[in-house]
């Protein structure tokens, strides 16, 4: 193609929408060239400024739409989308759901080049409200304190204290902070100096239970009117069961530090998942879609379990909320997690549900794997709940070392684990069933649930 085609930044171009990308933007073409843009969907025709040009692709941000999608609906957020926590406000539910699908069946296909048998996805019970973690991070401007999310590409704060995603309970606890930070002129952490204390707000909810957390982030380990601080959340919300100062004084993206001070309560709250209790501390692992979850873990273990599984090893167990779903159903439960407040929780966790037949190790997965197997540990079930980035070829190697005649692997990247199960496909084993669910509604993220098995 002659480059004086390619667009430049500052070019106004009309582009049919006919795709979505892995982050949910709509996707055209112009002369050949893909350009994304947000906020716009599949069957839409649109006006757009090129915000971005590159040789292979453009970014376009969306002046008007010139003709709507049938997939398009009126948005019912007031930050949507200058807020970077939603994707899909723009377009109906079913919709969005048939991207997800779609996306993850192009993953085998097109990065795993496998052909696979992908179940409908599942749909989450809830599309609004389902979250039940939240960290806000936060902005002083004017005097007044901004809670929210982070504008897409940049750490300017939205204020959005009230947010479709979060549990509607979760409201008058950012109101009360921010009202008690203004009050008392709590300094907010600029990112730029380094200076200032609060950095982040951060609440759980057990579902099940109703308790909550209420943990802020600070730049330091003491901050002004502790005392002020915890009267005001429980009178804002008897449901409050425990209030922390998480320390971090870290240059980073991390938004939690390592270390805790309890101002009131545990430190702890419990959940119910599955007839199992659960106690989640602030630094653990826990699924942030209760009851979606719940649907996730019932078909893990039908894929992981046989009148023949004896040992079910879990590696990234978390607080061990999964591979305690299905202990009773098992001889032996080996838990792997290498976050140590996770592996406390994980140990706890199996006398709350009175499992004897469990053993949790704080390791990293692949160095556990490795002693697992000099052990002479042969577990029938191997689960894998990695991070986005998957598992690495080492972890890979041991596991098909292992010889479990089923691998369950849960995943909240679509192209990571289709990566990953070509790699296990060449090791010896087969992709069973690929089964999605929406774990993240109105979000860009999908999980899934693949079951393999061993080749004769």
């Amino acid at each position: 193609m002659n480059t004086n085609t390619h667009l430049k930044k500052n070019d106004v171009v009309t582009l049919q929408v006919t795709g979505c990308s892995s982050e949910g933007s709509g996707v055209g073409h112009h002369n050949g060239q893909a350009v994304f843009v947000a906020g716009a969907a599949a069957g839409d025709a649109v006006e757009c400024l090129i915000i971005k040009a590159k040789s292979n692709y453009a970014v376009g941000k969306l002046l008007h739409v010139l003709k709507a999608s049938p997939d398009r609906i009126q948005p019912d957020c007031p930050v949507f989308p200058r807020c970077g926590g939603c994707v899909f406000r723009h377009i109906s539910y079913d919709a969005e759901l048939r991207i997800k699908e779609q996306r993850v069946l192009d993953a085998f296909t097109r990065i795993g080049h496998l052909n696979v048998s992908l179940q409908p996805i599942v749909p989450s019970p809830q599309a609004d409200g389902y979250r039940n973690k939240a960290q806000y991070p936060v902005e002083s401007v004017n005097g007044r304190l901004h809670a929210g999310f982070y504008a897409p590409f940049s750490h300017r704060v939205i204020d959005c204290k009230s947010c479709r995603l979060q549990p509607p309970v979760f409201a008058p606890i950012i109101q009360t902070v921010a009202r008690w930070a203004e009050k008392y002129k709590i300094p907010v952490y600029d990112e730029t100096t380094g200076k200032g204390l609060l950095r982040h707000i951060y609440l759980r909810r057990g579902f099940a239970t109703g308790e909550m957390m209420v943990c802020l982030v600070i730049n330091g380990d003491r901050i002004f009117k502790e005392q002020a601080l915890v009267d005001a959340l429980l009178k804002t919300d008897e449901n409050v069961k425990t209030v922390l100062l998480n320390t971090n004084t870290e240059d980073t993206n991390v938004v939690l530090g390592e270390t805790n001070r309890v101002l009131y309560g545990t430190g702890y709250i419990e959940d119910i998942l599955c007839g199992k209790r659960f106690r989640i501390s602030s630094l653990s692992f826990y699924q942030v879609n209760h009851d979606q979850a719940e649907q996730l873990y019932k078909t893990a273990a039908a894929f992981a379990l046989t009148p023949n599984t004896k040992t079910l090893v879990d590696l990234y167990c978390g607080t061990g909320t999964i591979g305690l779903t299905m202990a009773d159903k098992v001889e032996r439960l080996i838990g792997v997690e290498i976050v140590k407040d996770a592996v406390k929780d994980a140990k706890i966790n199996a006398q709350l549900n009175g499992m004897q037949n469990t053993e949790f190790l704080c390791a990293d997965a692949a160095a556990a794997a490795l002693a697992l197997q000099k052990r002479d540990i042969a577990p029938d079930t191997v689960i894998l709940d990695p991070p986005r980035k998957g598992c690495d070829e080492t972890l890979l190697q041991t596991v098909s070392d292992m010889a479990p005649e089923r691998i369950v692997y849960i995943s909240c990247d679509p192209a990571t684990l289709a990566r990953d199960c070509a790699v296990l496909t060449a090791r010896g084993y087969t992709v069973q069933i690929v089964a999605p669910f929406d774990m993240f509604p109105r979000t860009s993220h999908v999980e899934t649930v693949t079951l393999m098995t061993r080749n004769k």
